[in-house]
């Protein structure tokens, strides 16, 4: 039986690209390309980082990101429009079926365990009304990212679980194949229905949306 139920943030919760809006008021028409490459680049920056041991809070890497992802589209920025977008991540949308979780589930303890900082984490979900359904655990605590083993050692530390007892959430392949590999049953979020890539390691669960939570 699970005893803990974990999320990812972004991308599985939240949905990252909820940002194009904002990026369409000041880039019209290219929404979606800054917002994928601001995504992409967050995700291989951190992953860089982690790889070079030279640890950062996911608030520089979202900026530099952010920075890059502009440069790249060949806009031009000015210091406050930076800000204004850096400040859209604290008012990301969350996916549909999240304001109900804690109504469909009220025997469950939800938690969300992200890269992201808690001074990210907490205004996002203060401003998404969620602060009643997730406890918070953010990885910067321990300066180390998912997917390495000591960030999903320091989530089960402080959920005061067995690994075999947790079941993780995330749309991201790369946090699915870490946190299985450190023990953890997992669900993978597949709300595009992409076929799984072919990392050596296999889901417990892939689920289309968090609208039905695994026993």
């Amino acid at each position: 039986m699970y005893k803990a139920y974990v999320f990812d943030a972004y991308g599985t919760v939240f949905d990252v690209h909820s940002v194009m809006k904002k990026i369409h008021q000041f880039f019209p028409e290219q929404g979606p390309t800054i917002s994928q490459q601001w995504r992409d680049r967050q995700i291989h920056y951190f992953l860089v980082r982690q790889v070079m041991g030279e640890y950062r809070p996911f608030t520089d890497i979202t900026r530099w990101a952010l920075l890059d992802a502009l440069a790249n589209s060949d806009v031009s920025v000015k210091p406050d429009v930076v800000e204004e977008l850096m400040e859209e991540y604290q008012h990301l949308s969350p996916y549909d079926e999240v304001s109900s979780l804690a109504d469909e589930h009220p025997d469950k303890t939800f938690t969300i365990f992200s890269n992201g900082t808690n001074s990210m984490l907490e205004p996002l979900l203060k401003n998404t009304n969620l602060t009643e359904t997730f406890n918070l655990l953010s990885a910067d605590d321990v300066k180390v990212y998912k997917p390495h083993p000591e960030a999903y050692q320091y989530a089960q530390e402080k959920l005061g679980v067995k690994k075999e007892e947790v079941l993780f959430f995330s749309s991201n392949p790369w946090d699915i194949a870490g946190a299985a590999s450190y023990g953890f049953h997992t669900a993978w979020v597949n709300r595009k229905q992409d076929k799984w890539p072919e990392l050596g390691i296999e889901p417990t669960h892939i689920i289309d949306n968090l609208m039905n939570i695994p026993e």
